[in-house]
């Protein structure tokens, strides 16, 4: 049986233990990693590991010994409670052992858990959990998190007190980071809010969310697109001397021009380029500045001087880029 969107999130809450095997698979492995850290939390407790309940097999030792997982299921544990036998990082040459263990599968049995990478759509592994009787098969696509997965980390996160624009913000950043980063931001969030009633804020937001390059160079793009060109000259110094590099600044750029750009094409605004927080209404009183074409015109200067900078020209990288960028900041319309 497969499972998808909100079923396979429901799913994956609470599984059935009365099910034989559950196989979690997708591309991006760290959301892998956690969907199936929280079935097997679900299934057996958080003290599973810790009471030997909790049986780990690698694709390597099955792949040497496919009765491994069969002999696992069957194993008596020394502690009482639910049992797991989890199969991580499988692949379609474990198929046959991992059958023959959900064939010799009964009712108290440790319950199967298989983990894999990206799966075609004949994969021998993800047919066999497709079309066994009982099991489940759960695969996660190069999408972001739908609403109800980020509703579900922030009620796990104990986040229940969020104003409405915070909420916005929240359901951004969880589309644009990995999900190990954003389940970490909102246990960041989770203790900076700890025995504070008052509701989360997009400020709060914005300072805790993780760092980056563009986060850096923010000052500077900021006073690109707002045609403060006087101002370039001494940001560039300032990140100069941070060591932030000629190419770093140019995608920094590129990007906040690019978000400006698709806010400007598309009715969906900054929701859709992905942009939060204080950061966001900043760029929305930016969009009233710039015309399409002239947003278009600023894409174009800045790759073409990604391109020199990549190139085998050794013209100054941090002069190509401040030329380009006060170029940028005069430009009218």
């Amino acid at each position: 049986m497969i499972l998808r969107g909100a079923d396979a999130n429901r799913y994956l809450a609470k599984p059935d233990p009365a099910r034989p095997g559950l196989l979690i698979f997708g591309a991006d492995a760290m959301r892998v990693a956690l969907k199936r850290q929280d079935a097997i939390l679900a299934l057996a407790g958080p003290d599973a590991e810790a009471e030997m309940r909790l049986s780990r097999i690698a694709a390597g030792d099955l792949r040497r010994d496919g009765s491994l997982l069969a002999d696992a299921i069957k194993e008596v544990g020394f502690f009482p409670g639910p049992r797991v036998a989890f199969a991580e990082d499988a692949t379609d040459g474990l198929a046959p052992a991992i059958a023959t263990a959900l064939e010799a599968w009964k009712p108290g049995d440790a319950t199967i858990v298989v983990t894999a990478g990206e799966l075609k759509g004949k994969s021998a592994l993800k047919t066999l959990f497709e079309k066994h009787p009982a099991a489940v098969c759960i695969g996660f696509y190069d999408e972001p998190p739908s609403r109800e997965e980020i509703e579900a980390e922030l009620k796990k996160a104990g986040l229940t007190q969020i104003s409405p624009e915070a909420l916005a913000d929240l359901h951004t950043l969880g589309r644009a980071l990995d999900p190990g980063d954003f389940r970490q931001t909102l246990q960041k969030l989770a203790l900076y809010k700890w025995q504070d009633a008052t509701p989360l804020q997009p400020a709060e937001v914005t300072a805790l969310a993780p760092s980056s390059i563009e986060a850096e160079t923010d000052d500077l793009t900021h006073a690109v697109a707002e045609r403060s060109a006087a101002a370039v000259g001494g940001l560039m110094r300032r990140l100069e001397g941070q060591g932030v590099g000629a190419v770093e600044i140019c995608i920094a750029a590129t990007r906040h021009f690019r978000a400006l750009h698709t806010a400007k094409a598309d009715p969906g605004g900054l929701a859709k380029a992905r942009v939060f927080g204080t950061r966001r209404d900043r760029m929305q009183r930016q969009l009233g500045q710039w015309q399409l074409r002239a947003l278009e015109q600023a894409l174009a200067t800045l790759v073409q001087t990604d391109l020199t900078l990549r190139s085998a020209s050794r013209a100054p990288g941090h002069a190509l880029i401040e030329r380009a960028l006060i170029r940028i900041a005069m430009t009218r319309g």
